[in-house]
């Protein structure tokens, strides 16, 4: 006996399941969560400055407004945020949603460059460009090592060869980089000779920065 023939035979219990069937749909219609509004991320640029020794006030003034101004001629920004803390300037860029998101990092870069050169010659490093992902998080961590290499020659590798590689491959949002060594030098003065020689520290200090040239 199949269900058509037993609904033929019995149709009291054929209406009794429909009218459960029915009610435990508009039961269940009433506890389906609805949102009003889908969940979209919006295309976002994060722009990252280190300036150490820097209070709030010279990095506004000095870091965050001057890429600020650059940032804002980009066609399709929707809104720009920013913040300035003792040390650190964070710029958030978000573009329209019809935007996208390689464009304009890529367009965010271009005039981040621009900047560049209107920013203090001491900075710690470069401002970082990285695509921002709200719900992002770590995917692949790597392990980069060398029997042959020292860890200044793999941290220049990993920033200038691996890192920009990564950041162009298409849905990544960030490449960070942790353990990472720059060369630095320190110098201790001796206070007699430099009074002998009629030398000041900041005398010492404009000769390092004129005389320290990166050459491509």
């Amino acid at each position: 006996m199949n269900i058509s023939e037993l609904a033929l035979r019995r149709p009291v219990l054929a209406t009794v399941m429909n009218l459960l069937i029915i009610l435990f749909g508009a039961v269940g219609y009433t506890f389906l969560a609805v949102r009003e509004y889908p969940a979209v991320d919006p295309p976002i640029i994060n722009v990252r400055t280190s300036y150490a020794g820097a209070n709030s006030d010279i990095i506004e003034s000095q870091i965050t407004e001057p890429l600020e101004k650059s940032i804002n001629g980009i066609q399709g920004i929707r809104n720009i945020s920013s913040s300035s803390s003792v040390g650190s300037s964070n710029i958030t860029v978000e573009f329209n949603l019809d935007a996208d998101l390689e464009a304009a990092a890529n367009d965010v870069r271009d005039k981040v460059s621009q900047a560049i050169r209107s920013l203090p010659q001491d900075l710690d490093a470069p401002p970082v460009v990285s695509k921002s992902d709200v719900g992002g998080d770590f995917i692949i961590l790597l392990a980069v090592q060398s029997e042959s290499k020292s860890l200044l020659e793999l941290s220049d590798y990993t920033e200038n060869v691996l890192q920009q590689r990564f950041q162009t491959i298409p849905e990544v949002s960030a490449v960070n980089i942790f353990g990472q060594k720059r060369p630095s030098m320190r110098i201790w003065f001796d206070p007699n000779k430099l009074n002998a020689y009629n030398v000041t520290f900041s005398d010492v200090r404009n000769v390092l920065n004129r005389e320290n040239v990166e050459i491509p």
